[in-house]
């Protein structure tokens, strides 16, 4: 068995799998049960906000200052990708953090529309057709994610969805970034 150390605390995890949950119940009730829609979107701008504060004060890993870079470096990691020869980073590599920061920035927008729609802005098309787009945007988003998730995990030979439920990574290398 390999050495393990943890990474994400289980507020990151259970933010993680939560908004996941409120994306999927959104998308499943959006021209069904209005009800059920408009708690999933509020109960996902709760947890936005609620990741928002926890990215600033959280522990080490959670923290926006530990994954968010500079665009030259995440472009030099996506080029190392495509040659298969990307670092392996303990945490979110380059790309998850921009993904992160696009996926954070995404459901931000989305609910934020859902909210005017609903309450201030009811009937305005506009509107319901921002938040359509942003909710197609953000399908195709969480499908680059998991693209990613997958890559990452066959080429540095560690599942990171594991690593997502139990919090725990491979003990880095000295070729992996800390």
């Amino acid at each position: 068995m390999n050495a393990t150390v943890k990474v994400w605390d289980p507020l990151v995890r259970v933010f993680h799998w939560s908004l996941v949950l409120c994306f999927a119940v959104a998308w499943a009730s959006a021209d069904d049960w209005q009800d059920l829609h408009e708690i999933a979107g509020y109960t996902a701008a709760t947890l936005i906000a609620f990741r928002l504060i926890w990215g600033l004060f959280g522990p080490r890993y959670a923290r926006f200052r530990q994954f968010v870079r500079d665009p030259k470096v995440v472009a030099g990691y996506l080029s190392d990708m495509l040659k298969g020869r990307e670092a392996r980073y303990l945490g979110h590599n380059p790309a998850g953090g921009i993904m992160v920061v696009a996926l954070l920035l995404g459901m931000g927008l989305l609910t934020l529309t859902g909210w005017l729609y609903t309450d201030l802005l009811w009937g305005e098309e506009w509107v319901e057709e921002s938040h359509e787009l942003l909710a197609n945007l953000m399908l195709m988003l969480a499908g680059l994610h998991v693209a990613g998730v997958v890559l990452a995990s066959v080429r540095h030979r560690e599942s990171l969805v594991k690593s997502m439920i139990t919090g725990r990574e491979r003990v880095p290398g000295e070729a992996d970034v800390n």
